[in-house]
C-alpha cells in the first residue's frame, strides 16, 4: 500500500504524524485491496483569523475511490471525522459487494 501524507500550509509536529499512521493501520482491517492512500492536511484560512483544519482522505482500491474531508478546529479531530466517514463508506460498499455476489 501506498501512503501519502502532505501538509499544506504548515509543518507537522511528529504528534500528528503518528496519530495519522496509526489510523491508517487500522483501515487495513476494513478493506484488504488497498492500492494506495493519499491524506491532505491544510490550514484553510477563508476569514484571515480562524483557521480552521481541513483533513482530506483519499483511498484508491481495485475499480473505486473513496474522498472524504471534514474540517474542524484541530486536525486530530479533522482527521478522525474524515477518518469514521471513510470507513462507513468502505463497509457500505463491501456490503453491496457482497449481496451482488
Amino acid at each position: 500500500m501506498n501512503v501519502q501524507i502532505q501538509t499544506v500550509h504548515f509543518d507537522a509536529d511528529s504528534r500528528l504524524l503518528e496519530h495519522v499512521n496509526a489510523k491508517i493501520e487500522k483501515l487495513k482491517t476494513f478493506h484488504d485491496k488497498i492500492i494506495g492512500l493519499e491524506v491532505y492536511l491544510k490550514l484553510d484560512n477563508k476569514s484571515q483569523q480562524i483557521r480552521d483544519k481541513v483533513a482530506e482522505i483519499k483511498v484508491h482500491v481495485p475499480k473505486h475511490s473513496y474522498f472524504v474531508k471534514h474540517q474542524s478546529k484541530t486536525f486530530e479531530e479533522s482527521f478522525d471525522l474524515a477518518f469514521n466517514s471513510l470507513v462507513s463508506q468502505v463497509k457500505r460498499s463491501k456490503e453491496k459487494q457482497q449481496v451482488f455476489n
